[in-house]
């Protein structure tokens, strides 16, 4: 039998076979996974007599996509399953990327051995519902995109025509199952020991750490790190969009924010959660990213007993971070723009910046100390870089170095107060220069 043959009965096949699990699926109700499991192989074994034409290799193949479609995500399930792949970008029906190794490759479209992932766009829609079920949200005609994640805890978003020109698109970021700790950060050479080693140190003293950093640069993963260091006998809260951040200590209280409903109403934003939060008596908070009006009860929490807390903010460059803080803080208040920053001095201790760079790598290029104001700016104190930068080999190189300068005495009494060593040796440059 000719390829394209057996592909149209494979694909006919599995066309009758979902229309028939569909049905039993709505008369039956919820069923576990088992039973699921065992309903696919039912309703197959009905359709043996219709594959007298094919192999066991394509009745098999045929099974694994049919479980795929119902117990897991179709057509792009084999991209999720697979651990070197960390986004998936559906751009519309037949054109799809992944990134591998923090590059872009297309595996479907035009030029590719497979010119469509999905049959049309409608395939592409029912993905998108099928993903959003569970979490009670929604993406239609008056909300054309939404921000979801997958239960493993891989970030989503979803956007649909008129607004999106391809047809329906789907991002995934995934959500890696190996925790990323900081000594990876030094084995990958995405830091030194001795940056590494001052984080931490730095999260366990209570200073008040924000990551900043541009789009798929890292921050997360980053924030998911450095919380191992707190310690296990307080109490945490953390806040997210769609919630990514998994710690490791027993007292961990997680709060996700909530989309509007179909009539406008039940919206639950991160603000709205971290106002609450202050209610909860947290040790702790960890906002997974200030990106509007929660931006000042962040500072305000900073600044009111709850050292210690982390939260993440899109920018290239420590200061570009304060600058977004500033009109986040100013689209909400009536704030001077120097009383904005007398409160970002006074909450923020650490400031650590993280960069992707040409060749996909990830690295922790910026760890800088708030030391106060001069005149109307916030002064920093940059404290490690990633220097001498360059290209070899289509590889980004460089050296991960101290500035030559120690933090503040507000760091340096937080790490005394809390009974961790401080060691100057860390902030020395290779010169011996202080």
């Amino acid at each position: 039998m000719e390829g394209t043959d057996k592909a149209r009965i494979v694909e006919r096949l599995r066309f009758q076979i979902q229309n028939d699990l569909s049905a039993k699926m709505e008369s039956d109700g919820r069923l576990s996974r088992d039973e699921q499991e065992q309903m696919v192989e039912d309703v197959v074994a009905e359709h043996m007599s219709y594959m007298h034409d094919l192999d066991g290799d394509a009745v098999a193949a045929l099974k694994e996509a049919i479980l795929d479609d119902f117990l897991g995500f179709g057509l792009i399930q084999p991209y999720i399953d697979d651990p070197a792949i960390t986004e998936i970008m559906v751009n519309g029906h037949a054109e799809v990327y992944v990134e591998r190794g923090g590059k872009l490759y297309k595996v479907a479209g035009a030029g590719c051995e497979r010119e469509a992932l999905f049959p049309d766009d409608d395939a592409v829609r029912r993905l998108i519902s099928k993903i959003l079920l569970p979490l009670g949200r929604r993406c239609d005609e008056q909300h054309p995109y939404v921000d979801a994640r997958l239960p493993d805890g891989s970030r989503v978003n979803a956007i649909l025509p008129p607004v999106s020109l391809n047809g329906p698109c789907i991002t995934i970021r995934k959500f890696s199952t190996k925790r990323v700790t900081a000594l990876n950060y030094v084995e990958w050479g995405a830091a030194s020991a001795d940056m590494m080693r001052f984080l931490n140190f730095a999260v366990a003293s209570k200073c008040n750490v924000i990551v900043s950093g541009g789009t798929g640069s890292g921050k997360t993963t980053l924030l998911n790190a450095l919380s191992a260091a707190i310690p296990a006998d307080e109490r945490i809260i953390t806040i997210e969009d769609s919630a990514e951040l998994r710690l490791g200590q027993p007292h961990v209280l997680k709060r996700e924010a909530r989309p509007a409903n179909s009539e406008g109403r039940g919206a639950v934003t991160i603000h709205d959660l971290l106002v609450n939060a202050l209610r909860e008596r947290p040790d702790r908070i960890i906002v997974g990213e200030c990106r509007s009006t929660e931006a000042l009860e962040m500072l305000q929490a900073m600044n009111t007993g709850h050292d210690g807390s982390m939260t993440t903010v899109h920018a290239n460059d420590p200061h570009g971070a304060f600058q977004r803080i500033e009109t986040m803080v100013m689209e909400c208040s009536n704030l001077s723009n120097r009383a904005i920053r007398q409160q970002i001095v006074t909450a923020v201790d650490i400031v650590v910046q993280v960069s992707r760079f040409s060749d996909g790598s990830r690295k922790i290029s910026e760890i800088c100390a708030v030391t106060g104001m001069e005149g109307e700016q916030i002064v920093l104190q940059p404290l490690f870089e990633f220097a001498g930068i360059h290209v070899d080999d289509g590889k980004v190189m460089g050296e991960h170095r101290a500035c030559g300068f120690q933090p503040p005495k507000g760091v340096i009494s937080k790490f005394a107060a809390a009974g961790i060593p401080f060691d100057p040796s860390w902030f020395m440059r290779k010169d011996g220069a202080r």
